[in-house]
């Protein structure tokens, strides 16, 4: 699930990024438009050739960029939508576009905030760099402009530069709102998923409550019917699973002579020794009482049997903890049967219990099977 969610996380961050450089392609056309549209319009002063140049610039700087974003994208950026060189180029552009539109660039002076609109979710210092050159730009070209006598009223100049420092001085303390805003979201993102992390845990930890026996730390009877249905349900012709109902002898006598505190103690050397001598797929659950369940899957008769055996003799010799017994006090029945493909597991319990009935019978401390089944 969590490995779903990272990779859904994944595909969205990689579509804001796309989004993001197609945004910043899109503005680079509508600015070669916008470049040939002031040059056919007779306010480009200057030469063909600098229009042509400004247009190689963009087409050369977005050629560029788009091949680092779709054939680069093994390489390793900290913005994969190349934000700053996009917002860097553009200012570079946007200079020297302006720079040849003379005493009319006031009118497009508003394009300083556009190419600066890309920039405003870089962290703030950042931004202030850009807002720098994008300032120093402009007031360079106009002393520039104004010793070249290039300028008919150097006063609109100063204006104009008067409203760019005001409208980036705005947009710096914008950008700082913006990037505490999101510092902000951030962290309650973060205590959020930290809130989900400790929810799912205390799912997880229910979910074990509900499924295991406290004393033993095995599966209970509810949660083992429901893997054993499970598990027979997915049982392919051919094939054939174990399952034993295994009982600890003279149980009720160890509660009367030794207390309920021995009991128990038994009743977790069992499970510790059992865990020992089984596989990691195999199932085993506390049934009731001091009755277990154990359904082994993909098994035969041969290899049931030895392990319903060494499991026997495995608890004969086990020792509970702070618990002194005299030897041969520990000892427990087991009635085996096998389960095949399409068989009912009623059935099979039925089975496995009319094979305990027979090992009681037989003086206890042994195993007894009932191979037939209902599909035999």
């Amino acid at each position: 699930m969590r490995a779903f969610r990272d990779e859904s996380e994944q595909q969205a961050l990689q579509q804001l990024v796309t989004k993001r450089f197609g945004m910043a392609a899109g503005t680079y056309g509508l600015a070669l438009l916008l470049t040939w549209i002031t040059v056919a319009g007779g306010f480009y002063q200057a030469s063909i050739d600098t229009a042509v140049a400004g247009s190689v610039m963009i087409l050369a700087s977005q050629l560029v960029f788009s091949w680092i974003f779709y054939r680069g994208h093994n390489l390793r950026f900290r913005d994969p939508s190349l934000t700053e060189p996009q917002v860097l180029v553009a200012l570079v552009w946007l200079t020297f576009f302006l720079f040849h539109f003379g005493d009319h660039r006031g009118s497009l002076l508003v394009l300083y905030v556009l190419v600066l609109m890309f920039a405003v979710f870089l962290p703030p210092k950042v931004f202030i760099r850009y807002a720098l050159l994008a300032l120093f730009s402009f007031v360079g070209m106009s002393l520039l402009d104004v010793q070249l006598n290039r300028l008919d009223d150097p006063q609109a100049a100063l204006l104009q530069g008067s409203v760019l420092l005001v409208t980036l001085i705005w947009m710096c303390l914008f950008v700082g709102y913006v990037y505490r805003l999101r510092q902000r979201m951030r962290q309650r993102r973060f205590a959020l998923q930290a809130h989900q992390e400790t929810l799912r845990g205390m799912m997880r930890q229910l979910e074990d409550l509900a499924s295991t026996d406290e004393l033993t730390g095995l599966y209970n009877r509810r949660h083992f019917l429901r893997r054993a249905e499970a598990e027979l349900s997915r049982l392919r012709a051919g094939h054939q699973s174990g399952l034993a109902l295994i009982d600890l002898d003279h149980f009720k006598r160890v509660n009367d002579l030794h207390g309920h505190a021995t009991g128990d103690r038994v009743l977790q050397a069992f499970a510790s020794v059992a865990r020992s001598c089984l596989r990691d797929g195999d199932i085993l659950a506390r049934y009731g009482g001091e009755e277990f369940v154990l359904l082994m899957p993909h098994t035969d008769a041969e290899q049931f049997s030895a392990c319903c055996e060494r499991l026997r003799e495995a608890f004969a010799t086990a020792q509970p903890l702070d618990v002194q017994l005299q030897a041969g006090h520990l000892s427990l029945s087991v009635g085996l049967t096998l389960i095949n493909a399409g068989d009912e597991l009623d059935d099979s319990l039925q089975r496995a219990d009319e094979a305990l009935y027979r090992a009681k019978g037989n003086g206890r401390n042994r195993c007894e099977a009932s191979w037939t089944t209902a599909n035999a």
